[in-house]
This record gives C-alpha cells, structure tokens and sequence, in this order.
C-alpha cells in the first residue's frame, strides 16, 4: 500500500479488496470502500468512474494477482512447499484479522449477480482461481505428476483452501486450515513420489 496521505489508486484497490473479504460484496458500498482506503469520494470515482463494479472488478484482480505471485514463488521449492506457503498465507490472513477477514476472491463469487448477466467482477473471479490452479498444476506437472491428476489436484487445493478459510472465520478457528494443511501435504507429496 503507498504511504504517501494522498490516495493512490492502488491503495483504493487494495483497500476495497481488503474490505471485500471482511464484508463481502453486496455488504459494501463505494463509499465504504473510499473511507476503509481512507480516500475522498471523488478521488474513487476519479480512478473508477464506471463505479464501484469497476474498483470490485480490479480489487479481485488486484487480489488474485498478489496470491499468484505468492504461490509463484513459493512453488520454486516445489509442489509441497507451494502448497504449505498457499495454505499459510490463508492462515495469516485469517488469524492476524481475528477472524474477520477471508478472501476477497472467494467473497465476490458467492455473491448472486444481477439477472442473467456475468458480472466482470465475477470473470475476474474464475480467472484468479484458474490461474492458482494452473500455477499449481504445473508445479506438479514440473515433479512427474500426470497432467490430468495434477489438474484435479490442483483444483482440490485451491477449493479445500477457500473452503477452510470460510470455515475458519465460521468457527473462528485456525484448526480447518490447520487439518486440510496436513491432509493436502500428504496428497501432494504422495502424488509426486507415485505419479500416476
């Protein structure tokens, strides 16, 4: 986030993504998002004048885009070492907030979009899930595991995640993230030593 009193766009989004995955979508106004980024109205709309669809749109993206480089990253150790750092960046989030705050990623999809139509914020969804998906598949793909198994392993991570970080905040408890942690470790490395 820029340090500087001046609102920054970035800091906007990051702010709005940030209050997404506390209060969700349809819980939060544009005005709510300027004030949690600390910005005047006028400069939110300045950088987002098709509203708050347009700042909801890029904080998934800009949120979906920061775990990639996360997960990215960590993968260079491997698969196993990837997943641990996915799963403990959930954990912090969700243990450092009090509970409060879950991912944004997650908050926009199981919002209901209007009638009939696919909200931006929506595709920005899909497609920040579908890139930690493929990231993780292939890491795993990189360690000897079949393309199709490492797809479905890769989609079971990223939904067991999402599920135990809503389960964490449900419970406000770090133990889901803590059990699918274990669990996910042993699957992965079981994949790469016996890919199939």
């Amino acid at each position: 986030m820029a340090k500087s009193s001046a609102p920054s766009r970035e800091r906007i989004v990051a702010g709005a993504a940030d209050m997404i995955s506390r209060r969700g979508l349809s819980a939060t106004s544009i005005r709510d998002l300027a004030k949690h980024a600390k910005a005047p109205l006028g400069s939110t709309y300045h950088y987002f004048p098709e509203g708050k669809q347009q700042l909801v749109t890029e904080a998934v993206r800009y949120a979906g885009g920061a775990v990639a480089r996360i997960l990215r990253a960590e993968l260079g150790a491997g698969p196993v070492a990837g997943v641990r750092a996915f799963l403990g960046l959930w954990r912090g989030i969700v243990v450092e907030s009090d509970f409060r705050a879950g991912c944004p990623v997650l908050a926009v999809s199981v919002e209901e979009p209007p009638a009939d139509e696919v909200s931006p914020a929506l595709t920005a969804a899909a497609e920040a899930f579908e890139g930690w998906e493929r990231l993780l598949a292939e890491s795993l793909g990189e360690h000897g595991v079949a393309l199709d198994q490492a797809e479905g392993l890769a989609a079971l991570v990223v939904a067991s995640v999402e599920g135990a970080t809503a389960m964490c905040r449900a419970k406000r408890s770090a133990q889901p993230l803590d059990q699918v942690a274990q669990q996910l470790e042993a699957l992965i490395a079981g994949a790469i030593d016996r890919p199939a």
